[in-house]
């Protein structure tokens, strides 16, 4: 059975830089038979995270059902039935954009944190999912790293359910023109991204 790969894409600028750099791991998913679904963000109606937190109170590895009623409990069911995760979201102001931040914090239902409880817990303590986790910037890729929370929101989006990344990908220097293209390089390299997604 051919593995289900679920792209959750937070770019604001549909054919820009995240969406060139995620088709092309796709292709690289694609060509190694697995089976792909692609999430604009920007597409989706997903309301504010309220911090109710009614959707931590319940025990269990299954995500808690959140009372607003949006597309996240479709996007919920997808992550679910997916095998492997494509996270994508440009750097803005140094972290993800609030796109991504937005669908990050609806992520708490994948959290334990009853009333009495001093903190959160993850539900999930395996990750058997396989993520790669790509962003882009304005500023040099290798300085991305060390300046920029992007990356490390990423992962813990990974972690918080159920995957483990393997492979990030640092598109920097892409604000040199309004319609800037991926070069080769990046393609080849978000490619073979791909292919290592599915194992």
């Amino acid at each position: 059975m051919s593995q289900r790969v679920l792209a959750i894409l937070g770019s604001y600028r549909p054919g820009h830089t995240i969406d060139q750099a995620a088709q092309a791991v796709l292709d690289g998913a694609r060509e190694r038979g697995a089976e792909v679904e692609v999430v604009q963000l920007r597409e989706r109606h997903i309301e504010f995270c309220t911090n109710c937190r009614a959707c931590t109170q319940l025990p269990g590895e299954a995500p808690g059902a959140c009372p607003l009623e949006d597309e996240m409990a479709g996007l919920i069911d997808r992550i679910e039935r997916a095998d492997a995760l494509l996270l994508a979201a440009p750097v803005n102001f140094f972290a993800v954009n609030a796109l991504f931040k937005r669908f990050m914090e609806r992520l708490v239902c994948y959290a334990y944190w009853p009333w009495e409880g001093r903190g959160p817990q993850l539900r999930r303590k395996q990750r058997p999912k396989r993520a790669v986790l790509l962003t882009s910037t304005a500023m040099p890729g290798w300085m991305a790293r060390f300046t920029t929370s992007a990356m490390k929101s990423l992962a813990i989006t990974a972690k918080t359910v159920g995957a483990r990344p393997v492979g990030r990908l640092y598109l920097g220097l892409v604000a040199m023109q309004p319609d800037q293209s991926q070069t080769e390089k990046v393609r080849r390299r978000a490619h073979r991204l791909g292919e290592r997604l599915v194992g």
